[in-house]
């Protein structure tokens, strides 16, 4: 193991660190062992290869392939295109063979041939129609029509700039739609296929954590056969999970289903789904948005209406397998049609299924309504209440998993989301499962400062209030600019830049000003720019140097009180005895502060500033648990010493 780490940092030109060969050492003791490892790895110690080597390892000297499920396509595509390359040829003198590797996504994100050439019709819903959306549609249309003609791999990605998706979804399929490699006119030159085939003969698959979700949970593997599976990025997987099993249903679905379905069977039958939408329509209009912890009865009436039309079409379609291989157009609208409306069926099925349980203990699901917005009509969701168990007996059941991250000790400890992801520790059992902390190469308490303004009072619901703006103010002047603002909000980042660019002279930009990627780079390239946002730039930014020497946080980022499933995993753990806000609302706030503190610092010579404005973190019973999940920063509640802090910095 040592012999292949060496070859493979030297292929990389980086330096071996003694975090990175600890883990590397833990994960292939994980892999041999069959036990299932969590490993918290700082910036900057190199965790890709840290686990990619074990993996080459063993997927070289195994049956089957290992598979790397990562978060974002960003890094997806740093394995693919870079570190695997590199790795593939360092260690292949050391190993029986090259090692090969790949990266397979969903279905959806494969251009689909037959539909692209068959040109079915789109099945856009009318309200949301506007002239302007449509003309820049058609120009997107276009242009995925030309690239379609000289793609090789069908890679929605390989599209630059990016395309929307009502655009994308005229010339791709989800796997249900799918006529099938064996029915389908174009199945031999299939993009979604080929890209399967590839990954069913390669020894490193590299996915995403939705794909992985759908794998583990359909009946119908999408991955090739695997024993291990290592998932970057792991502090996100709860949520990527639970997306990929949160049901919703609105008018549009349903209108949809009725024109997908309107010229296979008798128009009566159609007819009543559509009255069953209007009546749906209507009912979701004039309801305020937010939890349902009861059923209405004018709801449940109308959501079993919906569910009863929608399984009258199904069954006025026939048998599924009828054959209609003489005709695949015809097949491709027929399984279009079901696709549609077993979504409907089931999820309004499973809505009705939500309530009606004597106790709290036992609900399983919770209900919420979205209000409309521009784009989207009301729309009702479901949501499982946690998925540990089903990550428990679908993911890590049968299969070696080792979960890593820059954040995953919040508090100090992985067992807040070791219960998450349904490994444990109940009732003290950790058996199965270990946590590591390899730490990070960066000197936290010699480069950078916590500071809490614990003077400042409690942030309330009306905005920033003006000694926010002051202190911000301040910190941003004594760093001569170079500041990246975390905002809870986009309308308090927003504010805050509206605010301060009056009193500010360095440049200011706002999230939203233009796309993310482009204003990250400006902020990188001017050194006294800042930049302030919200949610994405918590975990997507990455300036090493000296464009960024402070971070503010505005508040603890809680989830909103009035969030629908938060709070009703809240009140669920509560029920069941546990401590629902630390569980939930806590340990949400430790891992994005910790996201967000990380970063400050991202290579060897960075020195700064984090900056976290709310004084509960150093004021409220729960700060402690917040802080440990911080890097260890050397701290202080004094203003003074970080404006001169920031001064030196600045100077220097």
């Amino acid at each position: 193991m040592d012999e292949l780490l060496g070859a493979a940092v030297k292929a990389v030109g980086g330096v071996e660190r003694p975090g990175q060969v600890a883990m590397a050492r833990a994960v292939q003791q994980a892999i041999d062992a069959g036990d299932h490892l969590a490993v918290q790895a700082g910036t900057g110690t190199g965790k890709s290869l840290a686990y990619l080597v074990p993996s080459i390892r063993h997927a070289m000297t195994s049956e089957g392939a290992v598979v790397v499920s990562t978060a974002t396509i960003a890094l997806q595509r740093q394995l693919v295109d870079r570190d695997l390359p590199r790795l593939a040829k360092a260690l292949a003198p050391s190993l029986p063979g090259e090692p090969t590797f790949a990266i397979l996504k969903g279905r959806r994100n494969y251009l689909c041939r037959y539909k692209a050439a068959a040109g079915w019709p789109d099945d856009e819903p009318d309200q949301l129609f506007d002239p302007r959306e449509v003309s820049l549609t058609g120009r997107m249309v276009q242009r995925i029509q030309e690239w379609a003609e000289e793609t090789e791999t069908g890679d929605r990605d390989e599209l630059v700039p990016g395309v929307s998706e009502q655009a994308w979804r005229q010339f791709s399929v989800s796997s249900r739609e799918c006529l099938g490699a064996q029915r389908c006119p174009s199945g031999m030159e299939c993009f979604a296929e080929l890209a399967r085939a590839r990954a069913g003969e390669s020894d490193i698959v590299v996915t995403n954590h939705a794909l992985l979700a759908i794998d583990a949970m359909e009946d119908l593997p999408l991955l090739p056969e695997h024993e291990v599976v290592i998932v970057d990025e792991a502090h996100e997987l709860v949520d990527r999970v639970t997306s990929v099993v949160t049901g919703e249903l609105s008018e549009t679905m349903v209108t949809v289903a009725v024109s997908r379905v309107g010229r296979l069977i008798e128009q009566p039958t159609a007819d009543r789904l559509m009255e069953a939408g209007d009546d749906l329509k209507a009912l979701l209009a004039a309801a305020p948005p937010g939890r349902l912890d009861e059923l209405p009865q004018v709801l449940g009436l109308t959501l079993a209406l919906v569910r009863d039309s929608a399984w009258a079409c199904i069954t006025a379609l026939g048998p599924r397998n009828s054959s209609d291989k003489d005709d695949p157009e015809k097949a491709g609208l027929r399984k279009a049609a079901f696709t549609a409306l077993d979504e409907v069926h089931d999820t309004a099925q499973r809505m009705l299924d939500a309530f009606g349980h004597a106790e709290e203990v036992d609900r399983a699901e919770v209900v919420w309504l979205d209000g409309a917005t521009d784009r989207r009509p009301p729309t009702l969701r479901v949501a499982p209440l946690t998925v540990a168990g089903m990550l428990r007996d679908k993911l890590f059941g049968d299969r070696t998993v080792v979960l890593t991250s820059a954040t995953l000790a919040l508090g100090g400890t992985f067992d807040g989301l070791a219960r998450q992801w349904g490994i444990g520790p109940a009732d003290g059992d950790r058996s199965g499962w270990s946590g590591l902390d390899v730490g990070s190469p960066f000197d936290h308490p010699r480069s950078g400062i916590l500071y809490v303004a614990k003077h400042l009072p409690q942030p309330g619901r009306d905005g920033l209030p003006e000694a926010y703006l002051d202190e911000i103010t301040e910190l941003i002047e004594a760093a001569g600019g170079r500041t990246l603002g975390l905002f809870s909000s986009m309308r308090a980042a927003k504010a805050a830049t509206e605010a301060l660019r009056e009193r500010l002279s360095v440049p200011l930009l706002c999230q939203g000003d233009d796309s993310t990627m482009l204003l990250v780079k400006q902020f990188a390239e001017d050194e006294p720019t800042c930049l302030f946002g919200t949610l994405s730039l918590w975990q997507g930014v990455d300036v090493p140097g000296p464009s960024l020497r402070l971070v503010i946080i505005d508040r603890i980022p809680f989830p909103r009180p009035d969030d629908p499933l938060s709070s009703a995993r809240q009140r669920h753990i509560a029920a069941k005895g546990g401590n629902g806000f630390m569980s939930v609302a806590a340990t949400h706030a430790a891992l994005l502060l910790a996201q967000g503190a990380g970063r400050l610092l991202r290579s060897q010579h960075d020195k700064g500033v984090v900056a976290v404005l709310d004084p509960r973190l150093a004021t409220a019973r729960y700060a402690g648990f917040l802080r440990a999940s911080l890097p260890p920063f050397w701290s202080t509640n004094d203003p003074d010493t970080v404006r001169q802090a920031l001064k030196r910095l600045s100077a220097s």
